[in-house]
């Protein structure tokens, strides 16, 4: 290793050190005021309103994609665009978070007053407690930093890694606080992977009425090896005169019948299947289906009502096609 590639690697491990020990400084500073922060956007009744400049402006947006995604409605308002026209979209039902590492940003300074006139409440993030903004502000947390770990000095390093952090702890305060689920979360994630996994349920992929692989009880294993090649599952459940499952014939049924001296022309099928068979109900999520076929090592999974009744099936395919796994 080269002397260059030494000093880019100390360089490196100095930054994330001095990152590391900003953020530890926060945890003293998770106090009363942080309460008060957050007891504001408890109640707020309209938006969280996030404003910043800079790389200020960058955290304040993320912060804000956070908290919406976390239940908390929120969005991002430029400050320069805020005093042309952009003020408008701040009601009196809203709740403000500054973003400003000095305190003394002349953008969000110049609208001060115009927040202050809609009576909403400021909470500002700076890293100045006696700074203009903080002194206005209805909550200041502090979220200064001993140095930004930029050589320089100059560049917003340290101080946008510790707004960044003590921003996710609001939102997830907020979200614990307002008992917000992984459903909840899913619905404003549709799209996602997340979204697949949260929100479909079986009966959503399930293989229902004649697609179904079943055949009664009283068939033979012939039978049986007509309905798995005609349906494609790799299994075939059965069923009662009042289609009921009794068990299911698998694919590693076929192959134990195989190694055995075995007519399965003539062998009753009721005979090799497997009895009491791990089955599944429509609502319950797809996620779920997969964790119970994983659990237990199957590749298929019957799907029945509350009667014992043969309402659909599935296999860990269907699964795959519909991106749940």
């Amino acid at each position: 290793m080269t002397l260059e590639a030494d000093k880019l690697i100390s360089l490196a491990t100095a930054v994330i050190d001095t990152e590391i020990n900003a953020v530890n400084a926060l945890r003293d500073r998770i106090d009363a005021t942080f309460v008060k922060a957050c007891e504001y956007l408890l109640a707020c009744e309209g938006r969280i309103v996030v404003i910043g400049m800079g790389k200020s402006g960058h955290i304040g947006g993320k912060l804000a994609a956070t908290l919406a995604s976390t239940g908390s409605p929120a969005f991002f308002v430029h400050p320069g665009e805020a005093s042309h026209g952009d003020l408008g979209m701040i009601t009196s039902n809203d709740v403000v978070i500054a973003l400003s590492n000095s305190g003394e940003t002349s953008e969000i300074l110049t609208i001060l007053p115009l927040i202050k006139r809609l009576g909403v409440p400021l909470i500002a993030l700076t890293g100045r407690p006696h700074s203009t903004l903080a002194e206005c502000a209805s909550a200041h947390i502090d979220v200064s930093v001993e140095k930004e770990a930029c050589p320089l000095g100059l560049a917003p390093t340290s101080s946008t890694t510790a707004t960044l952090v003590m921003g996710d702890a609001l939102a997830i305060a907020l979200l614990e606080a307002k008992g917000f689920t992984a459903e909840d979360f899913a619905l404003s994630h549709p799209g996602g992977n997340l979204g697949r996994r949260l929100l479909l349920h079986v009966r959503d992929i399930m293989h229902k009425d004649a697609a179904i692989p079943k055949i009664h009880e009283s068939a033979l294993l012939g039978d049986a090896l007509i309905e798995m090649s005609n349906k494609s599952l790799g299994m075939t459940a059965v069923v009662n005169d009042s289609d009921q499952l009794t068990g299911i014939f698998t694919d590693g049924d076929l192959r134990r019948v195989l190694s055995q001296t075995v007519d399965i022309r003539t062998a009753k099928l009721s005979e090799h299947m497997t009895k009491n068979c791990k089955t599944g109900q429509p609502d319950m999520l797809a996620a779920e289906a997969l964790a119970l076929m994983e659990k237990h090592k199957i590749n298929g999974l019957l799907i029945i009502n509350s009667e014992q009744q043969l309402v659909g099936a599935l296999n860990m395919h269907d699964l795959l096609r519909a991106g749940v796994v």
